[in-house]
């Protein structure tokens, strides 16, 4: 019988869980990976120590506390901490020939084989908690779970190291899995990047201040402190990450962009766009992850509500007009441009791209490079894709006049325009455009879509609770007074295993979508306010704000009332 299916028994069998709580472990075990029992426990269906007496009686064994119960060095030396990672085991103590080893499965035989030939010894059985074990690895042996040296373990040895000599002694070519033989600044380098991705992190920000340095990652939106290596480290990890990254080292006075990849066991490749700012007390370093796997390229796929997409999906497949996304750094444009853009690459289209930077490389698509330093940029890109018998051009922004004058001069002549600009709303890109200098009699007649989003953090899907939300409430929020009977059974996370706690589990766009119809192009050419037109589009022109599109997501149980108010606006008509 298997490891896996005599566990499943006994815990059944003694009623400690369920047939519908074991099936949710093994859905968390799939998703997360490690053992069953793990994910038993990670989802509260039993507790560790419930489960470790309870192997202890099945099998007749002792149990031990490993947070109470000091190891026996000489036991220690019996087994090296990569091995009992790999074996989740630890030697407890050690008796001539007899060896005690802590396990957390006891009917593992081959484990225990495993183990009395590396260590030689005769093996006796004790039973601990996994998490007690994995703590217990970490404390004597300096490893975390995954057999890298412990995040306080590094910043412990850094504080001794010579930052001058270490930071140059690798290059980007073996970022990768942190070794013995790197020094402390590398290891911690890596170890931070390793657990970015594995995090799946947005971002990383690298921050000295006047007596602390941090480090952040941005997860599903959300900044949260990894940790504070010492102040005097600052300069040796910015080097470090300026070396892999192809920055110039020397230059510390002005902003500068790099990029880096990283290369995982499993083949799969990483890029990380890079950016370093000189601050007050050093210099500042963000950097994005840019993994190709997590790109949404489907259209249908992004959250759009089913009118949305085919006004979206009407106006890229027009031959001739300019489409723009707009949205706050961080709301996933790139995403929704290059959605758009993977719909519209076909062979028998020419597609080029003007980007800064190009995020993802899409096979079949002209990407260039705009490089401003030798007076390369977007203006310039689009004057060359006119001479290149162009359909459909992306821009990565309009920032200026001129770019904006070419980008409109190429949607009015034939050709497909998607850009995008920085803005609160899609109203507010027309008002943008006209503060530019670009002619309102331009942005009416070659404007065909303008589409602002954000990003909304989703409910855990795992942990749902109903919730009930007063009246007033839903009224102050946006909710009109005839729809109230439709938002009664409303749901939010409480916060399990799967979302650590936090009861939002990954992000999903909110959209609003402006198709440009008569009375707006008139009210453009009237120069009426942004406040008007934007009462315009909504009571006219049929648009759906941010607001009304976050209702219905919280009308569906997607995300919760804290966070649709945490990120749209209320429609002040």
């Amino acid at each position: 019988m298997s490891k896996k299916k005599a566990i499943d028994e006994l815990l059944v069998r003694k009623n400690l869980v369920g047939i519908d709580q074991l099936e949710d472990a093994r859905e968390l075990q799939k998703e997360k990976g490690g053992n069953l029992t793990s994910a038993l426990i990670s989802l509260g269906h039993v507790t560790e120590k419930d489960l470790s007496e309870f192997l202890g009686e099945e099998y007749g064994l002792p149990t031990v506390d490993l947070s109470t119960f000091e190891c026996d060095p000489e036991a220690l030396k019996t087994l090296d901490g990569k091995t009992c990672i790999k074996y989740k085991v630890i030697p407890v103590s050690k008796a001539g020939k007899t060896l005690v080893v802590a396990f957390t499965d006891p009917s593992n035989i081959f484990i225990k084989d495993d183990v009395a030939l590396l260590s030689r010894c005769k093996i006796e059985i004790v039973v601990a908690s996994e998490q007690g074990i994995l703590s217990a690895i970490e404390k004597y042996y300096g490893k975390s779970a995954d057999g890298r040296p412990s995040f306080e373990n590094m910043i412990s040895e850094i504080e001794d190291e010579d930052f001058d000599s270490s930071i140059m002694s690798a290059g980007a070519e073996e970022i990768g899995e942190v070794g013995k033989e790197e020094s402390p600044i590398i290891s911690l380098v890596n170890a931070v990047l390793m657990d970015a991705i594995k995090l799946k992190a947005s971002d990383i920000h690298i921050e000295p201040y006047e007596k602390r340095f941090r480090i952040r990652f941005r997860v599903d939106g959300k900044l949260t402190e990894k940790m504070q290596p010492p102040l005097s480290s600052a300069g040796a990890i910015t080097a470090r990450v300026k070396i892999i990254s192809k920055m110039d080292i020397a230059e510390r006075r002005r902003p500068q962009d790099g990029r880096l990849k990283v290369k995982l066991s499993n083949g799969k490749e990483v890029d990380f766009r890079v950016s370093c700012l000189p601050t007050l007390f050093g210099e500042k370093i963000v950097l994005r992850l840019l993994d190709k796997s997590n790109l949404q390229a489907d259209l249908r796929d992004l959250g759009l509500e089913e009118e949305q997409f085919n006004t979206i999906n009407e106006a890229i497949h027009q031959p001739q007009g300019m489409v723009l996304i707009t949205g706050p750094t961080g709301s996933g444009k790139t995403t929704t441009v290059y959605s758009c853009l993977a719909e519209l690459n076909a062979p028998d289209v020419n597609l080029s791209t003007a980007e800064d930077p190009v995020e993802f490389n899409l096979d079949g698509i002209n990407q260039v490079q705009v490089q401003a330093e030798i007076g390369f940029n977007f203006a310039d890109a689009l004057k060359s894709f006119l001479r290149q018998d162009p359909e459909i051009i992306m821009v990565g922004e309009i920032r200026d006049l001129e770019t904006a004058s070419v980008a409109y001069k190429a949607a009015s002549t034939g050709h497909l325009v998607v850009s995008t600009l920085h803005t609160n709303d899609a109203t507010a890109t027309i008002s943008r455009l006209l503060d530019m200098g670009v002619p309102d009699f331009l942005v009416a007649e070659a404007t065909s879509l303008v589409v602002a989003q954000r990003l909304l953090k989703k409910n855990c899907q795992h942990c749902l609770v109903d919730v009930k939300i007063l009246d007033k409430t839903l009224l102050s929020i946006g909710v009109l007074p005839e729809e109230i009977a439709e938002y009664q059974n409303l749901k939010k996370g409480e916060g399990c295993a799967r979302c650590n706690g936090g009861g939002q589990s990954g992000r999903m766009a909110v959209y609003e979508v402006l198709r440009l119809n008569a009375e707006i192009k008139s009210a453009i050419f009237e120069k009426v306010s942004p406040l008007e037109l934007r009462r315009i589009a909504i009571l006219s022109g049929g648009m759906q704000s941010l607001r009304r599109s976050a209702l219905l997501k919280l009308k569906r149980g997607e995300v919760s009332m804290e966070e649709i108010i945490n990120v749209t606006v209320g429609d002040d008509l």
